[in-house]
């Protein structure tokens, strides 16, 4: 395993990484690990807007929505007549 260093780490993020572990139940240390696994174990970044939409939508996987059927229901165009 390796060490890893942080300097100038921010006053605000310490004290957000401790009320986080508190919430956990861990210790910062271990709280810093867990942050960055989940950040580094899912894979390349995806950085279009349809890949982080796509992803967030995967989180909310077991959603099933009924399509309705189509109708025959006048189109815009033929109500300007």
């Amino acid at each position: 395993m390796a060490t890893l260093t942080i300097r100038a780490f921010d006053d605000d993020w310490k004290r957000a990484l401790q009320r986080r572990a508190a919430e956990h139940g861990r210790s910062m240390e271990a709280e810093a690990r867990a942050i960055l696994g989940e950040a580094l174990d899912d894979g390349p970044v995806e950085r279009g807007l349809a890949s982080q939409i796509r992803r967030r939508v995967a989180l909310t996987s077991g959603a099933e929505l009924d399509i309705p059927e189509r109708s025959d229901r006048p189109r815009a165009a033929d109500l300007e007549a």
